[in-house]
């Protein structure tokens, strides 16, 4: 069970002729993607969720051993902030359903603006099937300082909390809250930016390598889309990762 290395979305403009030949239609991106990367973070589906049948095209265009996570819509987070789930979730999962094996964890990015209410959350991670792998991202300070109650939250759920990083350093607290791992790195502090320094990501692989054993997932995202920086750090951090005695997925 490796650490899965990918990127947060594959349809960037600028990756044309940096990771994209330049002659090669954006409707085969995603089949050139999963060349060179075995899983990629859906974040699509948190502005508009695509109809089941476009899920399964995505299974029918990607190998068998692709993974492919999935970012929760914004209806669900941002718009009901929580409330209400049953309906919401059931319709993500109805329709990512047609990624058949290939569906990965389910990210749950909260709105900075939504304080901590651990019932709240709990609530909603109840509405998940236990087959289900469900990361959550909160990003307003207060769910730090519930710290106790968000851990149990979490913990009872077999949910991750969502690692991330901006500006090379992590922005959420370091806590390990399931069997597997979810990482996202939003902007690096290199040049030219938002590039990640060699340091800043072996410092994250040595981390990864500490918290979890290699038998155990971790999924590790790189969101600095522009210029393709995402491309070029995901693979330093591959090879910082294997020299940390961990097995990843192949990347560029």
């Amino acid at each position: 069970m490796p650490v899965h290395v990918g990127t947060s979305g594959w349809q960037y403009r600028d990756w044309r002729g940096r990771f994209y030949p330049e002659g090669l239609p954006q409707r085969l991106w995603l089949e050139e993607y999963a060349r060179g990367f075995a899983t990629v973070e859906n974040n699509n589906a948190f502005y508009r969720l695509p109809e089941t049948a476009v899920f399964a095209s995505w299974r029918e265009r990607t190998p068998e051993d692709f993974v492919m996570a999935v970012k929760a819509s914004r209806y669900l987070t941002h718009v009901k902030r929580l409330r209400d789930p049953a309906e919401p979730v059931h319709r993500l999962l109805e329709r990512a359903a047609g990624l058949g094996p290939r569906l990965g964890p389910v990210l749950l990015q909260l709105p900075p603006t939504l304080r901590a209410d651990p019932a709240l959350l709990d609530a909603c991670l109840d509405r998940f099937p236990d087959t289900v792998r469900v990361a959550v991202e909160p990003r307003h300070p207060s769910w730090w300082e519930a710290g106790t109650e968000l851990r149990a939250v979490l913990e009872g759920h077999g949910c991750a909390l969502c690692w991330a990083d901006r500006w090379s350093r992590p922005v959420t607290p370091l806590w390990r809250t399931a069997s597997w791992g979810y990482v996202r790195l939003h902007a690096g502090a290199a040049s030219p930016p938002p590039r990640y320094g060699r340091q800043a990501l072996d410092s994250w692989a040595r981390r990864i390598a500490d918290a979890w054993p290699d038998r155990d997932d971790v999924y590790v995202y790189f969101n600095n889309d522009p210029g393709g920086a995402a491309v070029a750090d995901a693979a330093v951090f591959a090879r910082a990762a294997t020299a940390h005695g961990r097995t990843t997925t192949r990347t560029p």
